[in-house]
């Protein structure tokens, strides 16, 4: 029995389709997900997600959020996701070094600034890490 797997951002349902396992990056580690898979309720760290269907790997990046399993539906609610072919690697530079100057040149910040900031630079180089990583 398949998996149905939805991830969504904010911005939109980046991937919705019936797969046969799925790995998710959490704050205590990555987790792999096969149909019948206790329920379970987990935060979503920034990383590398992994979908196979078919014998096929899929790889998207993912930036925090929260991942529900429930029966064989998996459910990740992510801040931020992309597909790997649609990660732009020169505008992911750019945004992380503006960032990253931003953070530097900074002398007082607010706090959710500060971890809004610090959480763009970490997906962006998630990105770009898994960009490099499949040429």
């Amino acid at each position: 029995m398949p998996l149905t797997l939805e991830i969504v951002t904010p911005e939109a349902r980046v991937y919705s389709d019936t797969i046969d396992t799925v790995v998710i990056p959490t704050v205590d580690g990555e987790i792999g997900i096969l149909p019948g898979h206790i329920p379970l309720l987990t935060q979503v760290e920034h990383g590398e997600l992994c979908v196979t269907k078919d014998g096929q790997s899929k790889f998207l990046a993912v930036g925090g959020g929260f991942a529900q399993i429930d029966g064989d539906k998996v459910s990740v609610l992510a801040e931020h996701a992309i597909n790997e072919e649609q990660i732009d690697e020169k505008a992911v530079e750019e945004a992380m070094k503006r960032a990253e100057r931003e953070l530097a040149t900074a002398k007082v910040m607010d706090p959710q600034e500060l971890e809004h900031l610090q959480g763009l630079v970490r997906y962006a180089g998630v990105q770009l890490a898994l960009k490099r990583k499949r040429r």
